[in-house]
């Protein structure tokens, strides 16, 4: 048996102490939160029982110190842990880029039944904004077929989003990312050619007001979008017809209360077919616009140029 370690020098003594000072930011959270970075530091090998009875090294606890002040501080939780799950990956996640959220996630099944409908041989993705390529990696762990794209604005996020690919394990003739402003970059042989574009684009209104934690921490150019938050999706969404193949799909993660402009928007763009989904919270968040007519016969696809 392990040997019970007095309360106050031991994990769970720790753990009592960081809730504690998680509060102020986390609320009935703060527990929850103070056990994620203690896992992050003592690791999962044991019993968590077991685990709490135990003294832990000045360097774990100074470590585990380190972290709760970072977070008590307004620090979002998954920068300091420096890395965070989205769907099948393991993400590095720091303020180069947005943190992946839950309804993201949704956004790729989203994504990848559409891509699943359209029945194409080694089809193309692009993935707008990539960020940290939580979209693009995900599609091509879960498609090994598929070829795609990462474009990002941001040279310090395009780094990470690299730096996840080979966090995955994916090379580059899977995931190619690219430097560029939305479409600016796109090769030219993709032009009415991509089966599929997916997008989490800003769309945050310069006025809203948002959890202090999003404000001061994440990379304000992946949040905002112009007075009403669409700059963004009107550039996406009035561009994407001409890239998209005749049977291609545009899929777009928007903000709740812009589904019947983004419809509008995608009306307008010549899209035949434009309907939003709700997230599991029930607020719309998702975007789907089709072109029009059935894919044909396809040959396989090289790799993204």
């Amino acid at each position: 048996m392990v040997p019970v370690v007095a309360e106050g020098r031991n994990w769970r003594g720790a753990l009592v102490r960081a809730t504690v000072r998680l509060e102020p930011v986390a609320g009935d959270g703060a527990e929850r939160e103070a056990r994620w970075l203690l896992r992050e530091v003592a690791g999962v090998e044991r019993a968590w029982p077991v685990l709490l009875d135990e003294e832990p090294t000045h360097a774990d606890l100074a470590r585990f110190d380190s972290m709760v002040d970072r977070r008590a501080l307004g620090e979002p939780l998954q920068y300091v842990i420096g890395h965070w799950p989205f769907r099948s990956v393991d993400l590095i996640v720091d303020e180069r880029a947005l943190i992946p959220r839950p309804e993201t996630e949704q956004v790729v099944e989203v994504a990848l039944a559409e891509l699943d409908g359209l029945g194409v041989a080694g089809p193309v993705v692009v993935d707008l904004g990539t960020g940290t390529g939580a979209i693009a990696l995900s599609i091509a762990v879960e498609r090994p077929e598929v070829w795609v794209l990462g474009i990002e604005a941001s040279r310090p996020a395009l780094e990470l989003a690299m730096e996840n690919r080979d966090r995955v394990g994916l090379g580059v003739k899977r995931v190619a990312f690219a430097a560029g402003s939305w479409f600016s970059m796109l090769p030219g042989d993709l032009h009415g050619a991509i089966d599929l574009i997916v997008t989490n684009p800003p769309y945050v209104a310069t006025g809203d007001d948002i959890d202090p934690s999003v404000r001061d921490w994440e990379p304000s150019g992946a949040l905002f979008a112009g007075v009403d938050g669409l700059d963004d999706l009107r550039v996406t969404i009035s561009q994407a017809p001409e890239w998209l193949a005749p049977h291609g799909v545009l899929v777009a993660e928007i903000g709740a209360t812009q589904s019947d402009a983004v419809r509008a928007l995608a009306t307008d763009a010549g899209f035949v077919h434009a309907e939003v989904r709700p997230d599991f919270a029930g607020h719309d968040r998702i975007l789907i616009a089709r072109r029009h007519g059935a894919p044909g016969p396809r040959q396989e696809r090289r790799s993204v140029p």
